[in-house]
This record gives structure tokens, C-alpha cells and sequence, in this order.
């Protein structure tokens, strides 16, 4: 089958998708990366008219590579009306990575508030996958269109490609910064030893004890305390 709009041509979308493999091996940053496999989408996802990253870490919603403005606005939309399909997928343990909304032109009884505000600004269908849920911090690739009824299994099945890349890239972002964090930390703790040590009149073992006993009784996480240090020259 050759239509893309009723099916998938798989010969295309193997050429096309190791194509844009390549490609994405090629991008100098996550941020390019994520902004390539948005920009693939409307080629890739039959019906789909825009796309983008939505994520949510502590609470604040950010929106990252999105094809046009209308994404980020929605995203704002789900985020200032709090319901719309990530939000309800991440925060009610949904097992099903795929949500939709086929048609926004009909009543829409699980986001009642969402549904007719977008269908205001031109959407008429999207699907979503989950990309990662840790805690209160989650994200999504979505797919736009302006007419109801766009998106086909064939869509479905370009989409769970992209998703797939954009979730192996942002895995890759958020262990890099993990590992950043626990350098940056391991260095701070370091210093801070190094100054109680010549304080003091410590030894290293002497000087770590003394943040590991300040931390527990104070409840102040060990990193925490290891900065103050480093910040006033000495314990608190």
C-alpha cells in the first residue's frame, strides 16, 4: 500500500526514517535533535499540520521544538486549565503510552474545558505519546491537525518511530545532566571538606563526618551544606 493517508508505504518510511537516523546522529545538540524529529513530522505522520515536546518538571510546563506557535499555546492550555490528555496520561498512572483525541469538533466528556478552547484555535485532531514519567516530572510528543479524523494507523505507526527517538534523546539529556550534577556535587563536597580540614585541624575522614552529622541534624541534604561551607568559608 502506497497511500500514506490509508496505510504505510514501508519501503518509503524505512528509506526515509534511516535517513533521518543519520541525520540525527549528525546534530550537534539535544536541542537540534528534538527540533529534527518535530520538523519530520508533518513529511513522516500522515495528517499531521504541527508537533512538539511537551514536558513538565516540578510542576512547570516547558515546550521544547515545537513546529510552530500553536503547540506552545496549547501546551500553556493544558497547563493553565490543568486537564488536557498528557496531563490526565501521566497524572492518573495511564498505562496506555498512546492518547487521542480524534475528532474536536465532538463533546468530549474527559476534557471538557480543553477540547472546545483548542477546537477554538484551529485544532481538529492530535495524538500524544509519553515519553518518560518519573514523580511529577513527565513529557510527550504530540501531533496536530486542523481537520478531525487526520491521523491513521499509518500515522500512529510513524509516530511511535519518532517518539521513540525523541525519548532516547531526552533519556540521553537527562543522564548527561545527572552526571554533571553529581561531578559538580562530588566537587563542592571536596572543597567544603578541604576547608573544615584547615579549619579545624581535621583529617579528610574527620571532615566528612562532621557535613554527614551537620546534614542529618539539621535535615539539610549533604550537597546543601557542602555549598554553605564553601559559600561562608566554615559550618553554618
Amino acid at each position: 500500500m502506497t497511500d500514506r493517508d490509508a496505510g504505510v508505504d514501508w519501503q518509503w518510511f524505512g528509506q526515509a526514517m534511516a535517513s533521518m537516523a543519520r541525520d540525527l546522529l549528525a546534530q550537534p545538540s539535544v536541542d537540534a535533535t528534538l527540533e529534527r524529529i518535530t520538523g519530520s513530522a508533518k513529511e513522516l505522520v500522515a495528517g499531521c499540520d504541527a508537533a512538539g515536546i511537551l514536558l513538565v518538571t516540578g510542576g512547570q510546563v516547558e515546550t521544547l521544538a515545537p513546529t510552530e506557535q500553536l503547540v506552545a499555546d496549547l501546551d500553556g492550555l493544558q497547563e493553565s486549565l490543568g486537564e488536557g490528555p498528557c496531563f490526565d496520561a501521566a497524572r492518573h498512572g495511564v498505562r496506555e503510552r498512546v492518547f487521542r483525541i480524534a475528532d474536536f469538533t465532538a463533546e468530549e466528556s474527559r476534557w471538557p474545558a480543553f477540547v472546545p478552547q483548542a477546537r477554538k484555535r484551529g485544532v481538529g485532531s492530535m495524538m500524544g505519546f509519553l515519553l518518560f514519567t518519573l514523580d511529577e516530572d513527565f513529557g510527550a510528543l504530540n501531533f496536530y491537525a486542523h481537520r478531525p479524523g487526520a491521523f491513521t494507523q499509518g500515522s500512529e505507526h510513524a509516530a511511535v518511530m519518532l517518539a521513540s527517538h525523541a525519548a532516547v534523546a531526552l533519556s540521553s539529556a537527562r543522564t548527561h545532566e545527572q552526571m554533571e550534577q553529581a561531578v559538580a556535587t562530588r566537587h563542592q563536597i571536596g572543597e567544603a571538606m578541604g576547608i573544615l580540614m584547615a579549619e579545624l585541624r581535621l583529617t579528610e575522614d574527620q571532615a566528612f563526618a562532621t557535613l554527614r552529622r551537620y546534614s542529618q541534624e539539621n535535615n539539610i541534604k549533604l550537597r546543601e551544606v557542602a555549598r554553605q561551607v564553601c559559600e561562608k568559608g566554615g559550618l553554618p
